[in-house]
C-alpha cells in the first residue's frame, strides 16, 4: 500500500492547489473529494489493494475534470494565486534545476544580505559543433520560497536591491551576461538608507546602461520591486504569470476607497484584477515583454521538469538573440532571422558563439536598448510629439541638433582651449616676473617698515548682470518676481499653524499669509500648500514660459471601467490634458527646460502622456543643452489605471535621464507637498541633485501601506523633508522664499563648471 499512499498525497496535493486556486470556496464539490481522500488515507488497510487503486482512479479522474475546466476558465486573479502558492518553482528551483552548476553570493539562507534575493554566479553547458563547451552567467532574482518566513515573500528590502546592485557590478566588469528572475509581489517599503525608492532608482539608472546583455523571466512582477532588476535587453514572462502596477487588492482598497482596518471586498479584488491587464497575453500585445513561456495547466510546480528543461533552453535562447543582435558580422543576424522566419528560434543554437562583446558591438547593445524602452507605451496617449509631426520639424530639430553642436561642442570647446593655453601661458610666465622681481620686493617692504601682504581677499557671489547695471543700482533680480498672489488670499479669516502648540505660533491672517508671506508661516516656517500657477509666474522670469507638448492627451489605453469619465473631469477642471507641464522658460536669463507634476490633475500620477512628456523634455533640453529642473509639486505615483503601461514609464523615463546626463546636461529635482511612490524611484530618484521645498513629504509608500505592509507603525515624521536629508535622498531643503534665489545657485554651482551657460 506504500505506493498507494504516495498517490494519495499527490491527489491530495492537487485538490489543496485547487482549493487555494479557487479561494478556498468549495467549487465543484472540492471540499467533498478532499473529505473522501482523507478518508480513504486513514482507512486505507481496511480495503483490498484493488479497491483503493478503484477509489483512486475515481478521485484522479475528478480532479483531472477539475483542473482541466478550470485552466479553461483561469481569471486574471486565479493567476495571481497561482505565482503565489507555495507549490509554485521559485529561483533556487531553476537554480538547481537550469544551470548545471551555481555558487550563491552574499551569503547562503537566512544568513544572506536579505534572504529575499539571490545573486549566484551559474554555469551553463553549450552545445558546440563539434564539442560541449561551458559559459558563465550572473543570476540575480528574488526568492519568494517555499514557506520560509525569513524569505519575507521575495519583498526585498533595500540592501537586497543593493546587493543586485553590486553584482550587476560584477558581471559588467567581467562581461558576462546576466539572468534576471522576477518573483516579487514588490518592494520592502522602509525608507532607512539606502530606502526603498532611492535603491530602486540607483538600480534603474545603472541598468540603462549595463554593458553586458540582460534578459529576464517574470514569474510574479509587482511594480517597483520588479523594475529593480527588470529593465534587460529581452524580456520573458511566464505563461501564467502575472505582471502589475499594483497587487489586485491593493488596486481594490484605493478604488473602493476601503479605510484602513476593513476588509477589501473579494468581488472588487476580482473586478480590479480584471481591469489591471495584468496577464502575460497583455502585457505581450502591449509590447512590455517580448516573449511567453508556455507552462503546464494550472502553472509549473517546483517539480515540474520538463518546464524548467524548456526555461533553461529559452534563456540560452534569449541571451543568444540579444548577442546576436549587437553582433558585427552580419552574417550572424541574418542567419537568426533566417532561424525565425523558419520558426527554429526557440532551438538552442548549435554553434559556439562567444557571449563576449566587443566595444562596438557594446555600444550597438546601448543603442539597441535605448530604442527598445524609448519607444515603449507610445499608444498609451493621444497626439504626436512635437518633434514628430511633421518633416519640417524634424529638419528644424536637426539642424537645431547641428547649430548647438557646433556653437558649444566645437565652437566653445575650442575657445575653452585655446583660453586654457593662454591662461596657462600667462601663469608661467606670472611665476617667472616674480621670481625675478622677489628680491626687489623685499627690499622695498624692508625699507617702508611693511612685513607682510595685508591686502584682503573678498569672494563674492553676484548674478548675471544686464545693461551694465550695478547690484546697488538696481532691483535685486533673484527676488520672487512677485506677479501673482493665490486666489486663497482673498479669504478674510484667520487660520492656526499646525506646529502653533509647539514653537507657539501666532493665528495667521490669510491675506498676509499668502500674498507677502508666500504661504509660510513667519514663526516656525510651516509651509502651506500654494497651487503650482503660483510658481510658475513667482519663480521663472516673467513671460519666459513656452509650454510645448501640450497637446498631448491622457488616455484610458486599458479601458479601465470608469476612468475615462474620470479622465475628462479632470481635463474640466483643469483645463489641461495630462498631469505633466513641459516648458522652456529662464531664471535670471538662464534658459531651462522643465517639467512639472501638479496635484490638480489625477494628483500628479504619472501614465503615458505624463511618460513621454518627459522623455520629450530630456530630449529637448539634451538637443540644446540647457538645464533640465523636475519640479515636483505633487506625485501620487504611477497612474493604476493604466497598468504596466503606467509602470514602464519608471525605465523609460530613467533611459531618457541618463542618456541627457550622459550628455554633460544638469538634472535637477525639487520636491513639494508630497511625492511618493514610482516616479520617486525611478526618474525623480536618480538626480544627482535632489532637494526639498520645506514641510514636503517624500517617499516608496505612504503610511498605510507601510503599516499594512509590514506591521511597523511609524512615526509622523517619518516622510518628512527633514528625515529625508537625513538618510540622504536629498541634498538640501529650500524655503518658498528663497526658491528662485537657490534655484539660480543651484545652476550655477551645480555639475560641471564647464555647462554651456557658465
Amino acid at each position: 500500500m506504500k505506493e498507494q499512499l504516495k498517490q494519495l498525497q499527490k491527489i491530495d496535493e492537487r485538490i489543496n492547489y485547487l482549493i487555494q486556486l479557487k479561494d478556498y470556496s468549495n467549487w465543484g464539490n472540492l471540499g467533498g473529494f478532499k473529505t473522501s481522500c482523507e478518508r480513504l488515507r486513514l482507512s486505507i488497510y481496511d480495503f483490498t489493494e484493488e479497491q483503493v487503486i478503484r477509489e483512486i482512479r475515481k478521485l484522479h479522474d475528478s480532479i483531472s475534470f477539475l483542473e482541466e475546466r478550470a485552466e479553461e476558465q483561469l481569471t486574471p486573479m486565479e493567476r495571481v494565486r497561482i505565482v503565489r502558492s507555495i507549490q509554485r518553482f521559485s529561483l533556487k528551483d531553476i537554480l538547481e534545476n537550469v544551470y548545471d552548476d551555481y555558487t550563491e553570493l552574499g551569503g547562503e539562507e537566512d544568513a544572506n544580505i536579505d534572504p529575499a534575493m539571490i545573486c549566484a554566479k551559474a554555469t551553463l553547458t553549450r552545445k558546440g559543433k563539434k564539442k560541449p563547451y561551458t559559459v558563465t552567467v550572473m543570476v540575480i532574482g528574488q526568492e519568494s520560497g517555499h514557506g520560509e518566513e525569513f524569505r519575507n515573500g521575495g519583498s526585498c528590502k533595500p540592501e537586497g536591491n543593493e546587493k543586485a546592485l553590486r553584482y550587476m557590478k560584477v558581471a559588467e566588469t567581467e562581461g558576462i551576461p546576466i539572468h534576471f528572475y522576477i518573483f516579487t509581489p514588490g518592494s520592502y517599503p522602509v525608507e532607512e538608507y539606502p530606502g526603498a525608492a532611492q535603491q530602486i532608482a540607483r538600480n534603474l539608472y545603472a541598468l540603462t546602461k549595463l554593458r553586458v546583455p540582460t534578459v529576464s523571466f517574470i514569474s510574479e512582477g509587482g511594480s517597483g520591486g520588479a523594475e529593480a532588476i527588470g529593465l534587460s535587453d529581452y524580456r520573458m514572462m511566464a505563461s501564467h504569470g502575472y505582471y502589475s502596477v499594483i497587487s489586485p487588492e491593493g488596486a481594490a482598497a484605493i478604488e473602493g476607497r476601503i479605510t484602513e482596518g476593513n476588509k477589501v471586498p473579494r468581488e472588487l479584488i476580482e473586478v480590479c484584477a480584471e481591469r489591471l491587464r495584468l496577464t502575460a497575453l497583455d502585457n505581450l500585445n502591449h509590447g512590455i515583454i517580448d516573449r511567453i513561456i508556455k507552462e503546464p495547466p494550472l502553472g509549473a510546480r517546483r517539480d515540474d521538469f520538463a518546464f524548467l528543461s524548456k526555461l533553461r533552453t529559452e534563456m540560452i535562447r534569449a541571451t543568444d538573440r540579444v548577442v546576436l543582435s549587437a553582433k558585427s558580422f552580419k552574417s550572424f543576424r541574418t542567419w537568426e532571422i533566417g532561424r525565425k522566419k523558419a520558426k527554429q528560434e526557440s532551438q538552442e543554437l548549435e554553434v559556439a558563439i562567444s557571449w563576449h562583446l566587443s566595444k562596438d558591438e557594446i555600444t550597438r547593445l546601448l543603442q539597441q536598448r535605448s530604442r527598445k524602452y524609448l519607444g515603449m507605451a507610445t499608444h498609451g496617449f493621444a497626439g504626436q510629439p512635437e518633434a514628430e509631426q511633421s518633416l519640417y520639424r524634424q529638419a528644424r530639430i536637426y539642424s537645431e541638433q547641428v547649430y548647438y553642436t557646433l556653437r558649444y561642442d566645437i565652437l566653445k570647446n575650442h575657445k575653452k582651449y585655446v583660453h586654457k593655453i593662454l591662461s596657462d601661458v600667462s601663469g608661467e610666465g606670472s611665476v617667472m616676473v616674480k621670481r625675478l622681481s622677489e628680491p626687489v620686493r623685499k627690499v622695498i617692504r624692508y625699507i617702508s617698515g611693511q612685513t607682510k601682504d595685508n591686502r584682503t581677499r573678498l569672494i563674492t557671489y553676484a548674478s548675471n548682470g544686464q545693461n551694465g547695471q550695478s547690484d546697488a543700482l538696481r532691483t535685486d533680480p533673484l527676488e520672487l518676481t512677485d506677479t501673482y498672489t493665490s486666489p486663497l488670499a482673498n479669504e478674510d479669516r484667520t487660520i492656526t499653524c499646525p506646529n502653533a502648540d509647539t514653537h507657539g505660533c501666532l493665528d495667521l491672517w490669510v491675506p498676509d499669509l499668502y500674498s507677502e508671506f508666500a504661504g509660510v508661516c513667519e514663526t516656525c516656517g510651516h509651509h502651506f500648500p500654494l497651487e503650482y500657477q503660483w510658481y510658475l509666474r513667482n519663480i521663472f522670469d516673467p513671460g519666459s514660459i513656452r509650454l510645448f507638448n501640450s497637446h498631448l492627451t491622457a488616455q484610458n489605453p486599458l479601458g479601465y471601467t470608469g476612468f475615462s469619465e474620470r479622465l475628462q473631469q479632470a481635463k474640466d477642471k483643469t483645463a489641461r490634458k495630462s498631469a505633466n507641464m513641459t516648458f522652456a522658460a529662464s531664471i535670471d536669463s538662464i534658459q531651462i527646460v522643465t517639467s512639472l507634476l501638479y496635484s490638480d490633475f489625477r494628483n500628479g500620477t504619472v501614465g503615458s502622456t505624463e511618460g513621454e512628456k518627459f522623455v520629450q523634455a530630456c530630449k529637448l533640453a539634451q538637443r540644446k543643452k540647457r538645464p533640465l529642473l523636475a519640479y515636483v509639486h505633487t506625485t501620487g505615483g504611477i497612474r493604476i489605471q493604466e497598468g504596466t503601461l503606467g509602470v514602464i514609464q519608471m525605465p523609460k523615463c530613467t533611459m531618457a535621464v541618463r542618456e541627457y546626463i550622459d550628455s554633460g546636461g544638469l538634472y535637477i529635482v525639487v520636491y513639494d507637498n508630497n511625492s511618493y511612490a514610482g516616479p520617486v524611484a525611478s526618474f525623480l530618484g536618480c538626480s544627482p541633485y535632489q532637494f526639498a521645498i520645506r514641510s514636503s513629504r517624500i517617499g516608496f509608500a505612504g503610511p498605510r501601506v507601510i503599516r499594512e505592509t509590514t506591521g511597523i507603525e511609524i512615526p509622523p515624521d517619518y516622510h518628512s523633508s527633514r528625515n529625508a536629508l537625513r538618510r540622504g535622498h536629498i541634498q538640501g531643503i529650500w524655503d518658498r522664499r528663497e526658491f528662485r534665489r537657490n534655484l539660480h545657485k543651484a545652476l550655477m554651482t551645480m555639475g560641471s563648471p564647464s555647462l554651456y551657460y557658465r
